[in-house]
């Protein structure tokens, strides 16, 4: 196995998968209302977790503190404090804190294969490395399994490979990229704590935006926009309010809060 990482070949039948759709509720007819389980060889999966460990290091240096997906001792809890943290700072020093959560579309199935060959070259991973998860998404194939039987095998061409153990490692620094490009960091838009500015905290394709005016976080919200639907990543477009982008706003200068629900091209508002 570690010859086949030194020389970045993957034998064969390591990049086969077969898929099993789990029904959800809902019209059985509608693909979208099935989870699917992807079934992947063991053998790969020893070689998987061998890489895991070798892309660990640059995980660490890349990514920053705002993102918490699918890192060691960080999770949903630790975003939510630091939210309810941010809100409560805001009361404190009365300040208007306005809040946008980003739910992107099918975001692990939309990654563009030669983009993030490009991205983890920026990132600094080794050549090898990148060879190796260029072949294994090179010659993905799957096949459907149900009770009436297995489709024929059809190839992948894009998305991160379900059920790999490398797949959040991989979006997240596909993600990484799109929130760099954004001007995340060198923007003074956001909340001032402490003496730094943040404007986004993250768990994997989850993003939280935020600012201290209207504005400021549609400025935010647009350059994200373009930057996300320039590596093909796109926001949800539902009329469902649980979907999409939902913005929310704390007012520090009085008891109340003011809900706006953003959606490409729509908005509602709601108070209470």
């Amino acid at each position: 196995m570690p010859a086949n990482l030194e020389n970045s070949a993957v034998a064969t039948g390591l990049e086969k998968s077969v898929f099993i759709p789990i029904p959800k509720k809902g019209n059985a007819k509608e693909c979208s209302n099935y989870h699917t389980i992807a079934l992947i060889s063991h053998a790969s999966k020893v070689m998987l977790k061998i890489l895991q460990a070798s892309l660990q290091q640059y995980v660490n240096r890349e990514l920053p503190d705002v993102q918490a997906g699918f890192r060691k001792g960080r999770g949903t809890r630790d975003q939510t404090s630091h939210i309810c943290w941010i809100i409560e700072k805001a009361r404190e020093f009365q300040k208007n804190i306005y809040f946008c959560f980003i739910d992107y579309a099918k975001a692990f199935d939309c990654v563009d294969h030669n983009k993030m060959w490009k991205i983890l070259k920026e990132m600094g991973i080794p050549d090898h490395l990148i060879c190796l998860l260029r072949n294994l998404c090179a010659g993905q194939e799957a096949t459907v399994r149900t009770g009436h039987g297995t489709t024929d095998w059809f190839q992948i061409g894009k998305g991160v490979r379900q059920g790999c153990i490398l797949s959040p490692c991989l979006f997240n620094f596909y993600a990484e990229y799109i929130m760099r490009n954004a001007g995340l960091e060198e923007t003074q838009a956001g909340m001032k704590i402490a003496g730094r500015n943040i404007n986004n905290l993250r768990y994997a394709d989850d993003t939280t935006l935020m600012a201290e005016s209207e504005d400021e976080l549609k400025s935010l919200l647009m350059t994200v926009k373009v930057e996300s639907e320039n590596s093909w990543l796109k926001a949800q477009h539902s009329e469902n309010e649980d979907h999409g982008i939902r913005s929310h706003h704390f007012m520090g200068n009085r008891r109340g809060n003011s809900v706006r629900l953003y959606f490409w091209g729509l908005q509602n508002r709601y108070r209470w």
